[in-house]
């Protein structure tokens, strides 16, 4: 079979010997079992899968960390029992035996199925699509082309159109949803043979890296993001022995690890909710360019945490970012929490050291790598005025005759066919090339002057189109996460919502300004709702039966009203209100009272476009 070619050939490349500087860490590691190997004059026997060749992500994990691990939460004794750093030739194996028909999907090990492959970025929906998948991407900097988009809408034709959907995320990131185990082996060659992978894109890994949507085509740029976010994904999924995607080394942190690297003032990036961010500043002194680093954004059930000032400010280049952010993750990958999941991101263990002596810890783990990186005190930054600019709409580049054009797509999600038109339109006028933002929109970049209103006019963007390129104030501006449609923790359908309510509000209010609404199905916050001008997030309510006129309970949600982004940026932790059912009679009243009173809405005179 092909399948099996493949991967033999996959395996093949990951028999290297290990030999290699980049696997010698700086904490000691343990025999466990198989090969012995001499790195500089030390020997050393290491945990190897017999069925990759390739070391085990358990096997880089200090004695310390994997004892934590072994008595730790119950993910992590999966991770201990069986490593998940080589669940791709499950995946292999798995899909098979089903071709096959030696097995089926309910046959797969229950840890596997619901675990371990998510490490090939397979997530399995279990309660509102058995037997199908998420399958997670990795897009650095959220640049893709015309042929990887008309891939992802083959990918996910056979599902149906109301399974087999495409979404951008939050993270400049692609989703692929309806997949099945039999069809994965597949899916993954056809990314990998395009330059993309879906390895390590969920379980405890480094997720997509975020960087600026407008790299190399921004008049006000200070970094180019685009070598930094590809360096830093090779860093953590592109294994330095073999040459192959997975990249065991960072296979088994804590918990998920979030970085972004903004690229100018704008900050469209969202450093503040990242493990590390990474914001360009110059050197006060020598006026070189560098980032200041703020450390241990994140949101989840229990807390959601804005990153906080870590004093160190590093050289905007490629060896001093990776070596800075490999220092961090070896750190938090060795010592961090691995008993309580909720308090096992970066943020617990900056506090439990100290925001000095964490700084200092670092600087003395990158001194220990010998590559001539140095970190600075934090810089001062740019106070001048600023407003942040809108990556939506059609705009000059500073490329002459050039334009960028920004393009809505409510909510993030693409059909199969729109996925076509999107590559269609990108092949015309941008040479395939399609940017994703965080606001899980798109760019099409280099677009000839002389070429959009020719664009502007294409059947993509006519009246029964959901793309539009100079939407209203509201629907522009609409971010959500998966809703209840595949995710069993959402509490309500986000999505449909969204877009939906978005254009009655259009219809309803007129406002000075753009208004960012997010949506998020439960508290674990995937939609942002703080960071947003109002946020909404699922919640129960209650409300009146007007037959018994007895409460009853209802699908309802919380409403967050001002958080920011940008240079100022802050995360609103607390309800504006809460137990709002989530009918149209209940909630765009609430709402349409917010926007006039928060943000100088009025009665809507002229009919929106």
């Amino acid at each position: 079979m092909i399948v099996t070619s493949n991967l033999k050939l996959l395996l093949l490349l990951g028999n290297a010997l290990l030999v290699s500087d980049a696997f010698v860490p700086s904490a000691p590691l343990f025999a466990l079992q198989s090969k012995t190997v001499l790195l500089e004059r030390t020997t050393a026997t290491y945990e190897i899968d017999q069925r990759t060749g390739k070391r085990t992500g358990n096997s880089f994990l200090p004695e310390d960390a994997k004892l934590r691990g072994a008595g730790g939460n119950p993910i992590e004794k999966i991770k201990q029992e069986k490593d998940a750093t080589s669940a791709f030739v499950d995946i292999y194996e798995y899909a098979k035996k089903i071709r096959e028909g030696t097995m089926t999907w309910e046959e797969v090990e229950k840890a596997d199925l619901d675990t371990r492959i998510k490490y090939v970025g397979m997530l399995h929906r279990n309660k509102r699509t058995p037997g199908q998948f998420m399958m997670r991407l990795k897009v650095p900097n959220g640049i893709v082309n015309s042929d990887q988009m008309r891939f992802y809408a083959d990918s996910v034709e056979k599902y149906g159109e109301d399974f087999g959907v495409v979404d951008i995320t939050t993270r400049q990131n692609i989703q692929l949803r309806g997949i099945k185990i039999e069809d994965a082996p597949d899916i993954i060659d056809g990314l990998h043979a395009r330059n993309q992978t879906s390895f390590q894109s969920a379980l405890d890994n480094v997720r997509n890296m975020v960087g600026s949507p407008l790299a190399g085509i921004d008049d006000k740029e200070l970094v180019d993001t685009r070598e930094l976010c590809n360096a830093l994904n090779d860093l953590v999924s592109l294994d330095p022995v073999s040459g192959t995607r997975g990249n065991p080394m960072w296979g088994n942190l804590p918990r998920k690890f979030n970085v972004a690297i903004s690229g100018s003032r704008d900050d469209y990036a969202h450093t503040h909710i990242n493990d590390i961010g990474l914001i360009p500043t110059p050197h006060a002194t020598t006026g070189e360019m560098g980032f200041n680093v703020v450390l241990g954004g994140y949101m989840s059930i229990k807390r959601v945490a804005e990153s906080i000032d870590s004093n160190m400010w590093i050289p905007a280049d490629r060896n001093s970012v990776v070596t800075f952010t490999e220092a961090v993750l070896r750190i938090f990958r060795d010592e961090g929490e691995r008993k309580d999941r909720q308090k096992a991101r970066l943020m617990w263990l900056v506090e439990k050291y100290g925001v000095e002596n964490f700084k200092s810890k670092v600087i003395e783990e990158i001194e220990s790598y010998n590559r001539g990186v140095k970190v600075h005190d934090r810089q001062p930054v740019d106070t001048s005025p600023f407003e942040r600019r809108s990556l939506l709409g059609v705009h000059k580049q500073p490329q002459k005759g050039k334009c960028r054009v920004g393009i809505l797509v409510p909510s993030g999600r693409l059909s199969q066919k729109e996925c076509r038109n999107v590559a269609d339109i990108a092949d015309k006028y941008s040479n395939g090339e399609i940017r994703l933002t965080v606001e899980q929109n798109i760019i099409l970049p280099n677009v000839d002057e002389e070429k959009v209103a020719e664009l502007l006019n294409e059947p993509a963007f006519g009246p029964d189109s959901r793309f539009k390129v100079n939407p209203g104030k509201i629907e522009g501006n609409v971010v959500s996460c998966t809703g209840a449609q595949f995710c069993s923790l959402a509490l309500i359908e986000t999505k449909c919502n969204a877009e939906n309510i978005a254009k009655k509000l259009e219809k309803l209010v007129e406002v000075p300004k753009d208004v960012r609404i997010h949506w998020t199905g439960c508290p674990n916050s995937c939609g942002q709702v703080q960071l947003a001008d109002i946020g909404i997030m699922g919640a129960p309510a209650k409300k009146k039966d007007p037959e018994t006129g007895k409460s009853m309970a209802v699908p309802g949600c919380k409403i967050f009203v001002g958080g920011r982004i940008g240079e100022d940026a802050h995360l609103e932790l607390e309800p504006y209100k809460t137990g709002i059912p989530l009918t149209d009679e209940d909630l765009i009243p609430e709402l349409v009272d917010i926007l006039k009173k928060e943000f100088g809405a009025s009665d809507r005179t002229v009919p929106a476009v």
